[in-house]
């Protein structure tokens, strides 16, 4: 894989788009989005990549999220996703075209087929980014121009790493859906799809689909406008049981930390945060969650957030619009009763 850009050619930024039986995934979306701000910054183009079958409506659809460009490739064979097929497919255009930055959505069909094409295109890759930028750094006494700044939590979640490739020309981060905000736009640009037709390979059949069998959550905390999470604080099961009552209350749903969702207090489909969901409601009310970094980085996005905790230090204060310093089991019973008679 060449380390320099081809000449005179505006640097690229592209993003995977994820679907499944022609339904585009809403972080491909996202990810237009802030590919859209990472491409201006250079003064570069974005293009869409959308594989499967059917999918022109996909690539059209694209352009409402910012992209100048897409590269389409549709064929029955494609419909569902496979790895070889779609990992070659990838590293081809990659190798030809040579793009600065490449994006992909954090979720199964992501983090199996990025690792596949860095590896290939021996590019440098960072997974479950909270953030991403461009930068001129100076590294070692020696310049590099657009950088991709890719920041993520590290080392169990105590700190914020910034973690660069410079030394490669193709950059390429994955990154888990609602940590991006979607936009958008009301004057895209002029609708510019470039359809490469898809060239079976013998090795694309080495793996064949079959049949597939999928159970969709019943549970949707993206689309939640009022949260309540509790977390490891609230010390045992039975005292968990409030978070329910609050929620209930509220018409809200119910969340948790990792900690308690290790701990057996809720399922791990609740979890918010970096190893979890990503959500921004209108209302987060964390209940006994010291707000480690890889918590906030789920959450963090919220309107308004209201933290309890019995640590006046509990680093969820830092990012908390309202703090409450006291033991939970008792707030908790006090808010439901004070709020149902205001309803009276």
């Amino acid at each position: 894989m060449s380390n320099s850009g081809t000449k005179n050619k505006p640097s690229e930024v592209w993003v995977f788009i994820e679907q499944r039986e022609g339904k585009p995934a809403d972080v491909s979306f996202e990810l237009l989005s802030k590919g859209r701000k990472l491409a201006d910054n250079m003064n570069g183009l974005l293009k869409a990549i959308v594989i499967g079958d059917n999918v022109s409506g996909i690539a059209k659809e694209s352009f409402r999220f910012g992209a100048n460009e897409a590269y389409l490739i549709q064929h029955p064979e494609l419909k569902h996703y496979r790895t070889l097929p779609y990992a070659r497919i990838l590293n081809e255009l990659i190798e030809k075209e040579n793009p600065r930055i490449v994006l992909f959505g954090a979720t199964i069909i992501g983090r199996d087929l990025a690792p596949r094409v860095a590896s290939h295109t021996k590019s440098g890759l960072t997974a479950d980014c909270t953030d991403l930028k461009i930068a001129d750094i100076t590294y070692l006494n020696k310049d590099y121009r657009e950088l991709l700044l890719q920041i993520r939590p590290a080392f169990g979640g105590n700190i914020v790493a910034t973690i660069i490739t410079p030394d490669v020309y193709v950059q390429m981060a994955t990154v888990r859906e609602g940590v991006m905000e979607m936009h958008q736009y009301e004057n895209p640009f002029e609708v510019k799809i470039t359809e490469i037709p898809y060239v079976p390979n013998e090795i694309d059949n080495l793996v064949t689909f079959i049949e597939q069998h999928r159970e969709e959550s019943k549970i949707n905390l993206k689309a939640a406008p009022i949260i309540v999470a509790g977390g490891y604080g609230l010390g045992t099961k039975e005292n968990f049981n409030l978070i329910f009552e609050l929620a209930h209350t509220l018409g809200a749903e119910v969340a948790g930390s990792r900690a308690a969702v290790d701990a057996g207090f809720i399922p791990q489909e609740r979890q918010v945060g970096q190893t979890g969901v990503t959500v921004r409601p209108k209302l987060y009310i964390a209940v006994g969650i010291s707000g480690a970094i890889q918590h906030r980085a789920g959450m963090q996005e919220a309107n308004k957030i209201i933290a309890i905790n019995n640590d006046p230090d509990a680093p969820i204060f830092e990012i908390a619009h309202y703090g409450i310093v006291g033991d939970a089991t008792e707030i908790i019973p006090t808010f439901i009763e004070t709020y149902k008679s205001k309803l009276k």
